[in-house]
């Protein structure tokens, strides 16, 4: 079985240290939220994920698992430089 994929919205900016066993995750910082997003092998991995998140003392607001995610962007700088 393929992993899903997971878009995970947290309140302020997440220590980039909170990621460090999932290395496939993709953060990225829009006002006042961090939006993770990218696949987990299965259940145990999300609920890994969401344990770390609660050690760092990160508040979850929201878990929503991607149907058909888009490909991250290589640069996200690109469009406006």
């Amino acid at each position: 079985m393929p992993p899903s994929c997971y878009e995970i919205r947290i309140v302020g900016v997440l220590p980039p240290e909170a990621l460090l066993d999932f290395e496939r995750l993709n953060a990225s910082v829009e006002p006042v939220e961090t939006v993770l997003h990218g696949p987990l092998r299965d259940q145990a991995a999300l609920h890994g994920l969401l344990a770390r998140l609660q050690a760092f003392g990160v508040e979850v607001v929201e878990v929503r698992r991607l149907h058909n995610p888009a490909p991250p962007d290589p640069d996200p700088l690109a469009g406006h430089k």
